[in-house]
């Protein structure tokens, strides 16, 4: 592929700024099933929405869904035709260490649920392997259509029910779907980076940019988590530099974005300040809203062996009944030192991936996907159990290995 000029049927875009390529469209029933894989890491919050829906009923939807995504993926790939890949093992034994570890929880049957679950995601990535190399880039197309339906209940639930959408703590969450706004904030995140990067790259329109621009910085705006917030300058500005010396284009915009945010940065200081202060005191933000607190007890508390290097199986993400909010610290608590190797594993596999991975698109897109995981990691969680984060790394791992050498099923 140039790296000044994408194939024309790389260019060509439908409507939301998907890519419609010489391949032809995203196959429907693959699709459904990433859809369905998204909705059932859709974790439903206490948010008020416009159709009110118990708790029960919605963790009974989301976690279906996973059982029909398993079913629909076999009948996508019935021939159980599998692509060979280090990221998909190192999760499947990062999933049966969990499942082991949590034979020995506490809470035995909460713990084996997740464990469980976590092994049917694994198998449902495993059955998508076929898709994976393809040059119309299917499962980042599939990633990016998705994460527009996402958004876009929450941009209609803002517009109907204001009140609902902002009432927590004044920040942007899902009123059609509760939906937090950590969450809200990840979806706008990564198909905003994406979205730059392609344009840069001349694979979807100003046109279909500039509506992604808008829309995801608004959500940014509104669901005030700077978590998201930093975690995409961070890999916007890794991904584009891998494409500085290939792309005239990034050039242009990297220097305007530095002159712009040095304006903004001189010229709004104070307010800039104020607004990721988020009304709390110079204590509160050194602490991270308190998490350092969190983190240092689990540390600090004093477990068997055996636990410190295999966890004791998965959790609810809390210790003593606050949120934990730090994936490292999550899966020390959940899978041990062992979790914490593996799952920096993936994310240094990736990076050499990308590294050796010709310059273009695909590889400043898994840099963005990888590097933005990463910077979130330390503030939320999900590498360590079936999440949003794992599906950014598989679509990642996606776009950086070889062509498939025969037709997917």
């Amino acid at each position: 592929m140039s790296t000044r000029r994408a194939p024309l049927a790389l260019r060509a875009t439908a409507p939301g700024g998907t890519l419609v390529t010489s391949a032809g469209r995203i196959p429907r029933l693959l699709l459904v099933v990433w859809a369905l894989l998204l909705f059932n890491v859709l974790a439903p919050s206490a948010n008020p929405t416009l159709v009110p829906i118990p708790r029960s009923i919605a963790q009974a939807l989301a976690q279906g869904s996973l059982v029909l995504a398993l079913g629909l993926a076999l009948v996508l790939n019935r021939r159980l035709l599998i692509r060979p890949n280090h990221l998909l093992v190192l999760l499947s034994v990062l999933a049966v260490m969990s499942l082991v570890a949590s034979l020995h929880n506490e809470f035995v049957l909460g713990s084996v649920y997740r464990g469980l679950r976590l092994i049917a995601f694994v198998t449902c990535l495993w059955l998508l392997t076929p898709w994976w190399g393809r040059r119309d880039m299917v499962l980042l197309r599939a990633h990016r259509l998705c994460l527009w339906g996402a958004l876009g209940t929450v941009v209609i639930g803002a517009a109907l029910a204001p009140g609902k959408a902002f009432s927590f703590e004044g920040r942007l969450s899902g009123a059609v779907w509760p939906m937090p706004p950590p969450q809200v904030a990840h979806y706008a995140a990564v198909l905003f980076g994406t979205s730059v990067i392609l344009w840069m790259c001349r694979v979807i329109t100003g046109r279909h940019a500039l509506l992604a621009g808008i829309v995801t910085v608004g959500v940014l705006v509104g669901t005030h988590t700077r978590t998201a917030i930093a975690g995409a300058v961070v890999g916007l500005a890794i991904a584009s530099a891998s494409l500085f010396l290939g792309h005239a284009r990034v050039r242009r915009v990297s220097a305007s974005t530095l002159l712009g945010l040095g304006a903004a940065v001189l010229l709004f200081a104070p307010q800039i300040v104020t607004w990721l202060a988020r009304g709390q005191s110079a204590q509160d933000a050194t602490q991270l809203t308190g998490r350092t607190k969190v983190w240092s007890e689990v540390f600090a508390t004093p477990r068997p062996t055996l636990e410190q290097f295999f966890g004791s199986g998965l959790s609810n993400k809390s210790f003593r009944g606050l949120a934990v909010d730090s994936n490292w610290v999550a899966t020390y608590l959940d899978q041990g030192w062992f979790g914490i190797v593996v799952e920096a594993g993936i994310l240094v596999l990736l990076l050499l991936m990308a590294a050796t991975h010709v310059r273009g698109p695909r590889r400043a897109v898994a840099l963005f996907l990888v590097v933005y995981c990463t910077v979130a990691s330390f503030t939320e969680t999900g590498l360590s159990d079936a999440s949003p984060y794992l599906l950014d790394l598989v679509v990642a791992a996606s776009l950086l290995v070889r062509p498939p050498q025969r037709v997917a099923p």
